[in-house]
C-alpha cells in the first residue's frame, strides 16, 4: 500500500493546523544516517534531521525539529558534511518535501547549492511532495576527508506571518555526500 498519500495529507494539516510562535531559528540538532560509520574528526557524511547526534553539523537556517523527524528550513540554510577519503567525485543528495501549501503560495520553487564555495547546480519544483535534489560535485572541490560546507537557496520561501513567524522554505529531512 502506497503511504505517500496519506504522509502528505498529515504534513499539509500540520502545516496550516499547527502554527509555531518560535520567532527565530533554534539550535542546530542535525543526525546521521544510522548506521554510518563517525568521520575521523566526529563529523558525518550522511545526515538525518531525527537523529540528534550531529547537533553541530547544521550550520544555519534550519528550525526546530518536528515529529522527531523533519525541520523546516529558511530561504538560505547550510551544513557541514565530511567527504570520505580518496577525493573522488560525489554526488550530494538533499531529501526534502514540498508541501502543498508552499506551490500553492509560490507556484515553483528553485533550490541552488554550493559546496565549498563552488556551483553544483540548481533544480526548479513546480509540484508538492518528496523529491530528492542530486548533484554531482566535482573532486576539484572536494578535499578528501575533510570537512565541506554545503550552502542551499531558495529561489523564495514563505515569509513570516501572523500564523506562523518563520521563514518557510521545504521540509528537510537528509543530506548526504555519497
Amino acid at each position: 500500500m502506497d503511504r505517500r498519500p496519506l504522509g502528505y495529507l498529515l504534513l499539509a494539516v500540520l502545516v496550516a493546523g499547527c502554527p509555531s510562535n518560535e520567532p527565530e531559528l533554534v539550535e542546530p540538532q542535525a543526525s546521521a544516517e544510522p548506521g554510518a560509520p563517525a568521520m575521523p574528526d566526529g563529523l558525518l557524511s550522511s545526515v538525518h534531521m531525527g537523529d540528534p547526534r550531529a547537533a553541530a553539523q547544521l550550520l544555519t537556517g534550519f528550525h526546530a525539529l518536528e515529529q522527531g523527524t523533519w525541520r523546516w528550513t529558511a530561504r538560505n540554510f547550510s551544513v557541514a558534511l565530511q567527504t570520505p577519503p580518496g577525493g573522488q567525485e560525489m554526488q550530494l543528495e538533499f531529501g526534502f518535501t514540498i508541501p502543498a501549501t508552499v506551490i500553492e503560495r509560490l507556484q515553483a520553487i528553485t533550490l541552488s547549492a554550493r559546496v565549498n564555495g563552488a556551483d553544483v547546480g540548481s533544480e526548479t519544483y513546480e509540484q508538492p511532495g518528496e523529491h530528492v535534489f542530486t548533484k554531482t560535485v566535482p573532486a576539484s572541490t572536494l578535499q578528501g576527508g575533510e570537512a565541506v560546507k554545503v550552502e542551499f537557496e531558495l529561489d523564495k520561501a514563505l515569509p513570516a506571518g501572523d500564523a506562523d513567524r518563520r521563514e518557510l522554505g521545504v521540509v528537510a529531512v537528509s543530506v548526504a555526500l555519497k
